[in-house]
């Protein structure tokens, strides 16, 4: 099998939205035998599961539908896709996003004509079901490109770009992990433990040592992957659970780096990469009033605290003095000095810039 894409599923067969994603995939230039799709319904509670069975009688052999019995969110449902993949060449997709028609043979074709084995592309930022491009992300850049040395991976790790928005070879993905058989809720499943389970940003977890596997990587700066905007989406969600992932995930990160020996040669690197997702992007989306956060005061004192702890130093971090807004690091000083004069000077300066729209 030259590649295994893996669809993990939960609760998206209204407006079409699974089925546009899995015509994209079934429809794929690549012949029978060259391509399977896993998808993996992750315990839904709509027909999701039903649809993707229809898929698999209409399909055999290009496509396998599994059932979940526990949710474990994206990262579980990708280690049950794992479990049985048999791909030479790895792939993802979330299950309301959809791919051009011939999306995995360039993707593949590339890798043949220059050796990588790590190939991405460009995505497109839409609102409805199309195959027009709307905003246009450049997921890489061309420096990030060819045999790789210790700038590219540099590069690499502080742009990794959209984990789904690529092809991997095997041993990529995959490590030294082998699939286990567990049982859940009384069924027995095949897993190979690679994401983190039970909570969202799985995939910023693990790409750091991704990326620090691969060889040659490559790159065709074309839009061919289409990313559904919609309200329920994680990136557009905010609560007590989402923040704490992304700490969580930030901690993996950190956790990662140390266990693989990486940690030391590309410190700067991983230092920003935890400082912005444990930490920044988790304590500017948790302060707004309007967002509710239950016990804010508390719960982004002990963030400071632990990012405080993980890195003293890292208001010092070339990076970070580069790429954080100046108002975002005045207010981390803040902070760092005194938790409380900075909660009380963010609520009440947000306070009056509200008023003021109000006028």
């Amino acid at each position: 099998m030259r590649l295994s894409v893996i669809v993990p599923v939960y609760n998206m067969a209204g407006e079409d939205k699974l089925k546009h994603c899995l015509d994209s995939l079934v429809g794929q230039t690549l012949p029978d035998g060259e391509i399977e799709i896993i998808a993996v319904d992750d315990c839904s509670t709509d027909n999701s599961f039903e649809l993707m069975q229809d898929y698999e009688k209409r399909y055999p052999g290009r496509f396998v539908a599994i059932h979940s019995p526990v949710n474990h969110h994206q990262g579980g449902a990708k280690n049950i896709g794992l479990g049985i993949a048999k791909g030479e060449w790895l792939g993802f997709i979330d299950a309301d996003d959809w791919v051009v028609p011939d999306y995995y043979e360039r993707l593949l074709k590339k890798a043949d004509e220059t050796g990588a084995d790590m190939v991405g592309c460009d995505y497109s930022l839409v609102d409805c079901y199309t195959f027009t491009p709307g905003q246009i992300v450049h997921n890489n850049n061309a420096e990030q490109t060819g045999v790789m040395d210790e700038e590219k991976y540099k590069k690499l790790l502080l742009d990794t770009g959209s984990l789904v928005v690529k092809i991997y070879k095997r041993n990529i993905v995959m490590g030294d992990t082998k699939p286990v058989s567990v049982t859940e809720n009384g069924s027995t499943l095949t897993k190979a433990y690679v994401f983190p389970e039970d909570i969202f940003y799985e995939d910023n977890a693990v790409s750091n040592t991704w990326m620090l596997r691969v060889k040659h990587f490559e790159y065709i700066e074309e839009p061919l992957y289409f990313y559904f905007q919609h309200d329920a989406s994680t990136v557009h969600t905010v609560s007590k659970k989402n923040l704490e992932d992304r700490m969580t995930a930030g901690r993996q990160i950190l956790a990662e780096a140390k266990e693989n020996g990486y940690l030391e040669k590309y410190k700067p690197e991983i230092e920003f990469m935890y400082t912005v997702l444990f930490y920044v992007n988790t304590l500017f989306s948790a302060m707004p009033k309007e967002q509710h956060i239950e016990g804010c005061y508390d719960f982004t004192k002990k963030m400071g605290l632990e990012m405080k702890e993980a890195f003293p130093g890292f208001q010092n971090n070339p990076y970070y003095l580069e790429r954080i807004h100046a108002e975002e690091k005045k207010l981390i000083g803040m902070q760092m000095k005194s938790h409380l004069l900075f909660y009380a000077y963010y609520r009440l300066l947000w306070f009056y810039r509200n008023l003021r729209k109000k006028r």
